[in-house]
């Protein structure tokens, strides 16, 4: 209700992570310059001290006490059956600002337009049309059930906020809100809301599959399972394909600066092609550059990801410097490598960007590091990812100690709570006695760190 009323009256919508701790939303408020906050009651606690320091109003939804004098009650303020709003909008005004992942340790403010968001909302449907009339399977009969959704992924994702909830309201279909994720909770809701689309990152598919009672739920709703967020195991797709008997897995390739959208693959295609995430559609345009030189490479040829199209955001806010490194003339550059098979197939084999992808969330290796170099007695630091089943990775650190000085998992453990996301936080912690591998270039060799962590040869403390 607050996205489209902000949306209605030509103001902006800043979505906030509600994992945040004080420290990052007081960031983001100030980034965003925001005027009025709207959260429960414990993002209203978490952000009470900053909104007053800035004099930003406050607006709490479902509070769970009597309220300070400074924050109002929502349902207090709002009135409703107002009818409409008219507000002079135009399709290039800035609609919606998602923040992502801050390379340099803070977040940035991803910038989308009113017709960016549109294009993103046309082109899904767009997409789903293309995919079904590229495949060879037979035409379905008329499906008993009607389209429908269950949220599952935060509102202040791209996924939540784009394919999921916006397309519903485009095309006037049933959402179902879960409050958190839960496997053993959306099951009884699929079976007795005859949810149709499933769309999360892997680690919640993998969580629905293998949940010891999914064969007690009707599930026959089911029509597609999957979304985006991180690749898929082999395994994973070949599971949820055998689970779920009247639907298929889907993936789909996008992110917070194309608003979601990307090359899509599912059904056949994707069950020949597991590790594929689908071909391009229109409108978007894909292309593998040379990452140093920009040029645009060949089929089977590996490099640099890049897309096209009116769903790319405009920009970063107050950030031209970032905005430039990743809009190249009109491309943006995912950060990520790959390739693109003779049949158009977008295969990703390696991130460019120093990142990790754990369950859907995009951590910055930089930003964790940055916040362990603030412990006295830390020398080096290298963070990487590690594989997990469930979640994809899982964060690892290696730390090497001032000379003199000594530091234990738990201990850095306890210096993180409160710096950072609870999700950042390594769950493997290598204290090294040696200094960490190089390269001749002086970088950290994250990659053979991660295999000897892998093999056993580095023994991590783990959470």
């Amino acid at each position: 209700m607050a996205f489209a009323a902000i949306i209605s009256i030509g103001a902006i919508n800043v979505s906030f992570n509600a994992w945040w701790t004080e420290d990052e939303m007081d960031f983001a408020l100030q980034d965003s310059g925001a005027k009025v906050l709207i959260g429960d009651q414990q993002r209203i606690d978490t952000a009470h001290a900053s909104c007053s320091k800035h004099g930003i109003k406050m607006l709490c939804v479902r509070p769970e006490r009597e309220l300070g004098a400074d924050v109002d009650e929502w349902a207090k303020v709002v009135k409703t059956g107002l009818g409409p709003l008219v507000a002079d909008i135009s399709l290039d005004d800035d609609a919606t600002i998602l923040y992502t992942s801050g390379t340099t340790g803070r977040p940035k403010g991803a910038v989308s337009t009113h017709r960016a968001v549109l294009s993103a909302l046309m082109a899904f449907s767009a997409r789903n049309a293309v995919l079904k009339l590229a495949s060879d399977e037979p035409e379905a009969p008329a499906d008993p059930f009607p389209p429908s959704f269950i949220l599952i992924v935060p509102l202040f994702h791209v996924t939540g906020c784009v394919p999921v909830m916006l397309s519903c309201f485009m095309a006037g279909l049933k959402l179902v809100i879960m409050f958190k994720w839960d496997a053993g909770k959306a099951l009884p809701i699929i079976q007795d809301e005859n949810i149709t689309n499933f769309v999360g990152v892997p680690t919640q598919s993998f969580d629905l599959v293998n949940h010891p009672d999914f064969d007690k739920y009707d599930t026959s709703s089911l029509r597609a399972v999957g979304g985006g967020g991180a690749p898929a195991p082999a395994a994973l797709v070949d599971k949820v394909d055998k689970a779920v008997k009247k639907g298929s897995p889907q993936l789909g390739y996008g992110m917070t600066e194309t608003n979601a959208y990307g090359p899509g693959n599912t059904g056949k295609f994707y069950t020949d092609r597991p590790t594929s995430t689908g071909r391009a559609t229109w409108p978007m345009r894909v292309e593998i550059r040379d990452p140093e030189t920009f040029k645009t490479l060949g089929p089977n040829e590996m490099g640099e990801i890049c897309m096209f199209g009116p769903m790319l955001i405009r920009g970063y806010w107050n950030r031209p410097d970032a905005t430039a490194e990743t809009i190249v003339d009109g491309w943006l550059r995912t950060g990520d490598g790959g390739y693109i098979d003779d049949e158009g197939f977008l295969f990703i084999k390696d991130r460019i960007k120093d990142m990790i992808l754990r369950g859907g969330e995009n951590i910055y290796c930089v930003e964790v590091e940055g916040a362990i170099y603030e412990h006295p007695a830390v020398h080096e630091v290298a963070v990487f990812g590690v594989p997990h089943e469930r979640l994809g990775e899982e964060v690892a650190v290696a730390i090497l100690p001032k000379e003199g000085e000594s530091i234990t998992a738990h201990e850095l453990w306890q210096f993180l709570d409160g710096k950072i996301s609870s999700f950042k936080v390594p769950n493997h912690v290598v204290i090294m006695n040696e200094p960490l591998p190089r390269n001749a270039a002086g970088k950290f060799l994250k990659t053979s760190l991660r295999d000897l962590v892998g093999k056993g040869a580095l023994v991590a403390e783990s959470r």
